[in-house]
């Protein structure tokens, strides 16, 4: 199997799926779109109604983030941090596709299932949840993944990939 990887350094937080599967998944739920962004599930229904048709969506998305900038400040003054799994293993990702990832190290297990958290440099910066199938040593297949997730990932795998386009006419 050839896949092709573009080059791409992220954190990654992971750890092998067994007992604590369920741990895992709420986890998963909870740093979903609809779960973690009340505002931002707001302003999406208030678009399915045709309520925003007349709204600048950029705009629009920049004060939803602001909302929830204060929502974390809010949260940090109260005292009320969100607690995430502290999973077993950190490592680089090296390399991205649209439905891959390759890690620095030789430590996962073929064919076994992870759940990973990826440090996204998109605006918002947040952890991006997924779960992956080991392909080898240091590839892994994404099983899961939310769908907000799915559409920052695929933007960010092709802002990379033409990075690395331009690199290449750079040199020749």
């Amino acid at each position: 199997m050839d896949i092709r990887f573009i080059d791409a350094i992220l954190d990654v937080s992971f750890e092998l799926m067994d007992e604590k599967d369920e741990e895992f998944k709420k986890e998963y739920r909870i740093l979903s779109d609809f779960e973690e962004d009340a505002v931002g599930q707001w302003l999406k229904l208030a678009k399915a109604r045709g309520e925003a048709r007349d709204s600048d969506e950029v705009l629009m998305r920049l004060l939803v983030e602001l909302h929830a900038k204060i929502d974390t400040l809010t949260a940090l003054v109260k005292n009320e941090t969100k607690e995430l799994l502290d999973l077993k293993q950190k490592t680089k990702i090296s390399g991205i596709g649209f439905e891959y990832i390759r890690i620095e190290d030789e430590i996962l297990e073929k064919d076994k299932e992870y759940y990973c958290r990826i440090e996204m440099p998109i605006f918002p910066k947040r952890s991006m949840p997924i779960f992956v199938k080991a392909l080898n040593q240091n590839s892994a297949k994404i099983s899961l993944m939310h769908e907000r997730d799915e559409k920052d990932w695929n933007s960010y795998v092709t802002a990379r990939e033409r990075v690395e386009i331009r690199e290449k006419k750079e040199k020749n």
